[in-house]
């Protein structure tokens, strides 16, 4: 494993060298593909700046590239790992190409979850560090690679709710629950910690529906069913 350079979360940037960043220059940023010439995250010409500039100071740095991994999530944001490892010790699946005169190194795991995204420097010039401005978000109620839904849709929507949904809104003290399906109409309400906040309606209209949607094509419609005003303890307020 390599020296790790940082590790952030979102917008959430740690201090990568206490060094002073020296007033930055123009410069022409020739993008040069090694192994793909997909650009899956972008580097601004001030983030460029001060990752070679700590490259330097690394022993044969310009064999060296920016790993940059997408390791877990943390609220709303992915967490991410950022490392100087030896080109040449990338696996085969992972995408490499080059910003300027840095190699990036992204694993195969990590490019959806970064393509789009722009390495820079936080926008209060007072803080340190590096921030990954990432477009796409991780889904909140969980991956769904991994899930296998058989039965009729009841039987269905019920495994969905089980497997991924409830456990994902159990953190936030709530549930949903299939109430009925009437034809190809799912009709849902939702408990607990989800009921009566202001964010389980968007919750289940924007997660919950198009989880179902996409899991379970012959569902034409998710209704919800809950009484928002009867909540005691919203889990958001």
């Amino acid at each position: 494993m390599g020296r790790a350079l940082t590790r952030t979360r979102g917008a959430v940037e740690k201090p990568v060298r206490s060094q002073q960043i020296v007033e930055l220059t123009n410069t022409l940023r020739p993008m040069t593909d090694v192994k793909t010439e997909e650009i899956v995250l972008d580097v601004s010409d001030e983030a460029l700046f001060k990752v070679l500039d700590v490259r330097a100071a690394e022993e044969e740095g310009d064999a060296l590239g920016l790993r940059v991994e997408v390791t877990g999530v943390e609220g709303v944001d992915y967490s991410y790992d950022l490392a100087f490892e030896p080109v040449a010790e990338a696996e085969d699946t992972d995408v490499i190409y080059k910003v300027g005169e840095l190699t990036i190194v992204v694993p195969e795991n990590s490019i959806d979850r970064l393509r789009g995204a722009t390495l820079d420097l936080p926008s209060n010039p007072m803080q340190g560090g590096l921030v990954i401005r990432n477009p796409n978000r991780p889904n909140p109620l969980g991956d769904r690679e991994s899930i296998e839904l058989t039965g009729d849709i009841a039987e269905k929507v019920q495994q969905l709710l089980t497997q991924q949904i409830n456990p994902s809104l159990a953190a936030h003290g709530g549930w949903a629950e299939l109430e009925r399906v009437d034809g190809t109409n799912v009709y849902l309400t939702m408990g607990g910690g989800c009921q009566g906040c202001a964010m389980s309606a968007a919750t289940l209209r924007e997660g919950i529906t198009v989880m179902i949607s996409e899991m379970i094509p012959e569902v034409t419609e998710v209704i919800d069913t809950t009484d928002h005003n009867a909540g005691d303890s919203p889990y958001y307020q």
